[in-house]
């Protein structure tokens, strides 16, 4: 089997497609929506944190996560490796006992460790826990370079078409794809739909999350920071330019639409809580996506009916987009 076709061009789509193109295949990707701004990936916050992750994470998720850095590294620019700094209000200290009673690889700081890691900062927080292995990158350019590095080994990404062999059976029929019967040689179909993909995993269900893009040069951040909330735990990822993605809610929900006027209000009040100058970001951008989830919380590999399925990515598809990614390969190859 040399050829191999790719359903979805989110983070496990291209990552699954990276994979099989480093490993020879011939690869065509699939994308319904008309470019990779369509999915949830294109929403998502970009922190490489594993051991943050094992507050309320398995530890499998952790254990999965601790090479995403690595790959990453190889196959984008721009991957940062500067760590996550996690705070709290100092009326909320409890809070960031037990975060650091669930996860390990951290340092504990004072108020001047603090400051000495994130300046504007201080002041603002008596204490905080420092993850120094852990990265993060911009889920956008991350996309958008793996798309030209798939183009450039010579694999070809359709945009606005849907893959047209929607049932497996149609596999051994004539395909419209190459006018021809499949046959012996058919390609290898690994379908990465997220959500979408609910009509052949009907375990799924929808997380959905709200995240807001904001511009303000009043602070610097050097790393992700993840605020310990009373009502609502907030992480702000910095991005080139001034720009910050603040996030992201967990609603057990599969509602489509734009994000909540309470969820907006509660991510900006947290926002404001972790720096003042939060409250005079210009928004420019406000979105809500359905993440796909098993009942664990953990992605897996399924082979059913003749298909591979990459699929449940909840809150960690660029963390385990590698794992996942190598471990569908190696089914395929």
């Amino acid at each position: 089997m040399t050829r191999a076709q790719v359903v979805g061009a989110g983070v496990f789509g291209l990552a699954t497609a990276t994979e099989l193109v480093e490993r020879g295949f011939e690869v065509t990707v699939w994308e319904r929506n008309r470019d990779l701004t369509g999915g949830a990936s294109w929403l998502a916050g970009g922190m490489l944190a594993p051991f943050c992750e094992g507050e309320s994470a398995s530890a499998s998720v952790v254990e999965r996560g601790q090479g995403a850095l690595d790959w990453w590294e190889r196959h984008v620019p721009d991957v940062a490796r500067n760590g996550t700094l996690v705070v709290a209000p100092p009326r909320d200290g409890a809070d960031l006992d037990r975060f650091a009673a669930r996860t390990r690889a951290f340092t504990q700081l004072d108020e001047a460790g603090v400051a000495e890691l994130e300046p504007d900062l201080a002041g603002r927080f008596r204490r905080g826990l420092f993850f120094a292995s852990e990265g993060h990158l911009d889920p956008r350019k991350t996309m958008k370079a793996l798309a030209r590095r798939l183009v450039e080994k010579g694999a070809t990404l359709r945009f606005g078409e849907a893959f047209l062999s929607e049932s497996p059976a149609a596999l051994s029929g004539p395909s419209p794809l190459w006018g021809e019967g499949w046959g012996e040689g058919a390609p290898a179909v690994i379908d990465t739909r997220g959500y979408a993909a609910r009509d052949a995993l009907p375990t799924l269900r929808g997380v959905r999350g709200e995240m807001l893009i904001v511009r303000t040069q009043e602070i610097r951040l050097s790393r992700p920071v993840r605020l310990l909330h009373p009502r609502i735990p907030l992480y702000v990822a910095p991005r080139a330019d001034g720009l910050f993605m603040i996030g992201a809610t967990m609603i057990e929900s599969a509602e489509a639409g734009g994000a909540t006027a309470r969820s907006v209000i509660e991510l900006l009040s947290a926002a404001f809580a972790l720096h003042p100058a939060f409250g005079e970001a210009e928004v420019l951008e406000m979105h809500a996506g359905v993440r796909p989830a098993y009942a664990d919380n953990e992605p897996r590999v399924v082979e059913r009916d003749g298909r591979i399925y990459l699929n449940g990515a909840y809150r960690h598809g660029f963390l385990l987009a590698p794992d996942m990614a190598r471990a569908a390969a190696a089914l395929v190859d």
